[in-house]
């Protein structure tokens, strides 16, 4: 039987990949949808809201939404651009 030798580079070389693939395994499972527009359910979901504060945000014009045959769709992108907008940095 033939001894394999591994050396500092292979193993480095093994640890990018590895880290590539994780990466990729990581986004594709990070809850970031693929779709443009989010029902109500799914909104509430990644944002980890109730209902109700989903209702309020809608009403006080915080988030915007689009409205067909009774269903409520949420474009994706804007929901990002209302959490974005309305970040507190830390004033320390």
């Amino acid at each position: 039987m033939a001894a394999t030798i591994i050396t500092s580079e292979d193993l480095y070389q093994f640890k990018v990949e590895l880290i590539d693939e994780i990466k990729q395994l990581f986004n594709q499972h990070s809850g970031n949808p693929t779709k443009k527009w989010l029902k109500s359910p799914e909104v509430r979901e990644l944002l980890g809201i109730s209902p109700g504060t989903l209702q309020n945000l809608r009403v006080n014009g915080t988030l915007p939404y689009t409205k067909v045959g009774g269903v409520l769709y949420y474009d994706y992108l804007e929901i990002i651009q209302v959490l974005e907008k309305n970040r507190v940095e830390n004033k320390f």
